[in-house]
């Protein structure tokens, strides 16, 4: 089992884009889902998920999340689009 996840959320395909980690894929995003935990994803209304890597290592999660936040947005959606091109909610199938 992943001991970590790199996830961004989207408000909407090419819409306002959050960046994230966990160790528990599932539970934070039903935390984001019920307004808990980030302000921002809240405000933003940012809460389907279109991107998500898994790390054995928490570390090596924390060390792509923090690069992932320094990139321009435009690397971020040619990211998304490579994986998920029609930007579904990929937590909808998830289950882990």
């Amino acid at each position: 089992m992943p001991a970590g996840y790199v996830y961004i959320l989207a408000s909407k395909p090419h819409g306002t884009l959050y960046i994230g980690i966990t160790s528990n894929l599932s539970n934070r995003r039903a935390q984001h889902q019920r307004g808990e935990g980030s302000a921002f994803v809240d405000r933003y209304d940012v809460k389907r998920l279109v991107y998500v890597e898994e790390y054995a290592l928490y570390t090596d999660a924390i060390r792509h999340e923090t690069n992932l936040k320094r990139w321009k947005r435009q690397w971020k959606i040619d990211l998304i689009e490579k994986h998920n091109p029609r930007w579904l909610d990929l937590l909808e199938n998830w289950n882990r």
